[in-house]
């Protein structure tokens, strides 16, 4: 039988680098990893349905940088920085009620995406935005793969959605595809996001796959 495997972990180091770079040792491995998965998702449910694609922590020994890309990057900075500082703390007291190792002085950093629809996360948010409005599921669908498609690097996308689409008794799978989604190879730059939907009647699942070529380098 086959397994699924996540499609940027399927590729790291090859055609993707880790989210998480330290360069200190690895005496603490544990402590900051634990720190960085449990940031990692709290930052997302914060910051959701501000189009936030990725996440990413840079460690030194005595300092931290988080990279926040986003399409909307003036909802976070806010007026002359201030929602970067009110987010920052924010961040220190969530990591002192859960005990993070952070240290007092760290940076945030936010990274402007000029083509939100290349981004599968972006897309997924999209999405759940669409059908947490009732749209059809539908038509949602069908909209997020044009927006996709109408960009020149992207050569394939998929979205599939499952759950009680439209409120239905039986929960059910629907998905569509455009162009080509080569998964099992290595060189192929996809990005891939998962997303849910919440409405009255449960979650609606979004997953969002987008192939932007083949990388040689």
């Amino acid at each position: 039988m086959s397994h699924t495997v996540h499609p940027y972990s399927f590729r790291i180091g090859v055609i993707r680098d880790w989210k998480s770079r330290w360069f200190h040792g690895r005496a603490s491995y544990q402590r900051t990893l634990k720190a960085d998965v449990i940031l990692r998702a709290w930052l997302e449910e914060r910051l959701r349905g501000r189009y936030v694609a990725e996440i990413e922590i840079e460690r030194g020994r005595n300092e931290l940088n988080l990279i926040l890309k986003t399409s909307r990057p003036g909802l976070l900075i806010g007026r002359g920085g201030e929602g970067v500082e009110k987010l920052k703390k924010e961040i220190l007291t969530y990591a002192q009620k859960q005990k993070l190792e952070l240290p007092k002085s760290f940076k945030v950093t936010v990274q402007e995406i000029k083509a939100p629809e290349t981004h599968a996360k972006i897309v997924a948010q999209m999405i759940a935005e669409d059908l947490e409005k009732r749209v059809n599921f539908r038509r949602a669908l069908n909209q997020s793969l044009d927006k996709i498609m109408a960009n020149k690097e992207v050569k394939g996308a998929k979205v599939a959605l499952s759950g009680r689409l439209d409120g239905a008794e039986m929960a059910r799978y629907e998905w569509s595809k455009r162009g080509q989604v080569p998964l099992t190879t290595l060189r192929a730059d996809i990005d891939f996001a998962k997303e849910r939907a919440h409405l009255p009647y449960g979650d609606i699942g979004i997953k969002v796959w987008i192939y932007k070529g083949e990388k040689f380098s």
